[in-house]
């Protein structure tokens, strides 16, 4: 039958950005990433204090970095961003589209202020990153962060929900308008407990016991867990993974009684 060979499932050597890599899902990846061998690591937000720390952190991992802030809702700064990583690295081979803002309320009680900011950011940020950086990427792969909540009804999470739903869409446009060069993939989280999560689903919560009783693996999920499911769509073992939304939620979704 001839020779065997496939490509191992690593970002080794890759150039990567992630937007709202400072902290919970994105961190965690940017972390991954640099751990796994990737040449360099710019992991950002709007925050100077959390980027210069996720900056370290990364360099710790063996990859290199830069200290540079984002603001997704601001298309001068999602330029500044990635200008400065090409002229540091020489190119940008994976973005990751992670960047955080939530309002935790009925579709009753959110203001019409807070659904924009929301969508402004989970969605139009999105947007706004895949043009700029997909014009300077001549090949490679686009991981966006969607979630559980585009697919089932979650209390509370209207102006959420409704962003997450349109990153997945926008993740199978993107993947055919930018085919064959540029991949574009997404990850569905389901229950990880971060800064922004830690609150609403602490130990003791009905939602809390909600989610541990339905999961097949009866625990919240740490955001480390993501990190090779990035790996994985972010990497060349995914070549022919392009317009996917892989889920990563303990069997939640799959499960029933």
């Amino acid at each position: 039958m001839g020779d065997y060979e496939h490509t191992p499932v690593s970002v080794e050597g890759k150039r990567a950005v992630v937007i709202g890599g400072t902290s919970g899902i994105g961190r965690a990846i940017a972390l991954g990433f640099a751990a796994d061998g990737a040449e360099a690591v710019v992991a950002t937000s709007r925050t100077p204090e959390r980027v210069e720390a996720a900056a370290e952190a990364v360099r710790e991992r063996g990859a290199e970095s830069l200290e540079t802030t984002c603001d997704v809702s601001d298309p001068d700064s999602l330029r500044a961003l990635a200008d400065e990583t090409v002229e540091a690295f020489g190119g940008v081979d994976v973005l990751v589209n992670s960047p955080s803002a939530i309002a935790r309320k009925s579709v009753l009680d959110v203001s019409e202020e807070e659904w924009q900011d929301v969508l402004d950011v989970q969605l139009d940020g999105v947007y706004r990153a895949i043009k700029v950086f997909a014009d300077r990427m001549d090949n490679g792969s686009i991981v966006n962060i969607a979630s559980l909540s585009s697919v089932l009804a979650l209390p509370d999470l209207s102006a959420y929900s409704a962003a997450k739903g349109g990153v997945e869409s926008l993740t199978r446009v993107a993947a055919k308008d930018l085919a064959p060069d540029i991949r574009v993939n997404a990850i569905r989280p389901g229950f990880f407990i971060t800064e922004q999560t830690e609150d609403a689903y602490a130990e003791g919560t009905d939602r809390h016991r909600e989610v541990t009783r339905r999961s097949m693996l009866p625990r919240f999920g740490d955001p480390s867990e993501l990190a090779g499911a990035a790996i994985y769509l972010a990497g060349d073992a995914a070549s022919y993974t392009t317009g996917e939304v892989l889920t990563v939620d303990a069997g939640f979704s799959s499960s029933t009684f």
